[in-house]
């Protein structure tokens, strides 16, 4: 019996309930777990320390977690072909020092924004090509890339070191925050879009005969966007505002879900990373998708290494650097992204760089030294491709 029969049976049996027992058994489970861990962090995190959930705190969790969403959106379009990006955190670098560089020689700094994505796509082209053209495996390209990008970022600022950023609109990318009142227009906008997005995608159903989300299930997802939109909102207004960089973030994960889910380019992502063949089979130019999606990925890591730089209102021959690599791909992952190829969502690496974001935020508050945080970080990891394997293996089993 296919999900969508299942799941409507199971509408009509339980409601929601049923809707949820039926996808748990499939292997189906989404969001969910991320979800859940994150709400028991932040539990567990604000027992220890009342700040943690302030305004000013939650602040600074959204500009932590900006450089890494970004990282990791670009790596969840590398994951859904069944590939790995290693060298997205190097090309974060690179792109910080040509805008740290182009700005120092008073560059207007819209066009050093662009050089510095510019900078990100020919890279990503670059390694789209040698991967699907030459047929190198893109663990190899990338990690070969890693290193190269190291070496030109080295090149860049090895005799200058740390360079930092004088121009007031390249640090405002991380330094402003959206005013009280467009904050509270943000969440009526968010709650009407998305109202409007389920609204046409259970259209969209009825007209294929397929199985369409009961007006409850509606409603219960709208109480609780709105709900979680309005506290974290107040919260942030106690502070500052919205952060601008929190907000550009979340533009892109949302112009990037709509891509993914609502468009052919989308599917055809999809189609190449669950079964290549088959797709091939079906028309789909593989080549080109594959060139497409390792430039997105170079984009995204040059944003990403934009935000990063004006948040630290500087770059060095560091940035790109640290932990940012694995936090990137344990963005993905944690979010539910899997590592097999074919199945996860543009929303996974947000949720996943909250939690990512979180457990760091909560470490630091509770001064605890780095071992423990690699451990629990670590730990988070496993216990996510642990549920990616077991539901692959569980959809196995139900002939999916």
């Amino acid at each position: 019996m296919s999900m969508q029969l299942r799941e409507g049976k199971q509408q009509q049996q339980g409601g929601l309930a049923g809707v949820w027992r039926d996808r748990i058994a499939a292997g189906e489970l989404g969001l969910l777990p991320v979800m859940l861990a994150l709400v028991v962090i932040w539990i567990i995190f604000q027992s220890v320390n009342s700040h943690f959930l302030s305004g000013r705190n939650m602040s600074n969790l959204i500009l932590q977690i900006a450089e890494i969403g970004m990282l990791g959106i670009g790596e969840t379009f590398i994951l859904l072909l069944g590939e790995i990006d290693l060298s997205i955190a190097a090309v974060s670098g690179v792109a910080a020092a040509v805008l740290v560089l182009m700005s120092g020689a008073h560059v207007n700094p819209w066009l050093c924004i662009l050089a510095a994505v510019v900078v990100g796509a020919v890279i990503g082209v670059f390694q789209g090509f040698w991967v699907t053209i030459i047929g190198v495996p893109a663990f190899i390209v990338t990690l070969a890339g890693s290193l190269g990008y190291q070496g030109i970022l080295l090149a860049f600022l090895g005799n200058t070191g740390t360079v930092p950023i004088f121009n007031q609109t390249l640090l405002n990318i991380a330094a402003s925050y959206v005013p009280g009142w467009l904050g509270w227009a943000l969440v009526v906008v968010a709650v009407a879009g998305y109202a409007a997005g389920l609204i046409g995608i259970q259209q969209g159903r009825r007209k294929r005969n397929l199985s369409a989300m009961s007006a409850r299930s509606m409603t219960w997802r709208l109480v609780l966007l709105g709900v979680v939109s309005v506290v974290v909102v107040g919260a942030l207004n106690s502070y500052r505002g919205v952060p601008v960089a929190g907000l550009i973030l979340l533009v892109f994960v949302v112009l990037f879900a709509y891509i993914t889910q609502a468009t052919v380019f989308g599917r055809h992502i999809y189609a190449v990373g669950g079964n290549k063949e088959a797709a091939r089979r079906a028309g789909i130019n593989i080549r080109s998708i594959r060139v497409i999606v390792f430039t997105l990925s170079g984009v995204m890591g040059a944003i990403g290494g934009i935000i990063g730089a004006s948040r630290l209102g500087s770059a060095s021959p560091a940035s790109g650097g640290g932990d940012l690599l694995l936090d990137s791909i344990a963005a993905a992952v944690i979010g539910g992204t899997s590592l097999f190829g074919g199945r996860g969502s543009v929303w996974n690496a947000l949720a996943g760089a909250l939690v990512i974001g979180s457990v760091e935020n909560g470490m630091d508050l509770l001064s605890a030294p780095s071992s423990t945080k690699y451990i629990v970080e670590g730990g988070i990891l496993l216990i996510a491709v642990t549920i990616d394997t077991m539901t692959r293996n569980r959809r196995k089993v139900v002939g999916r």
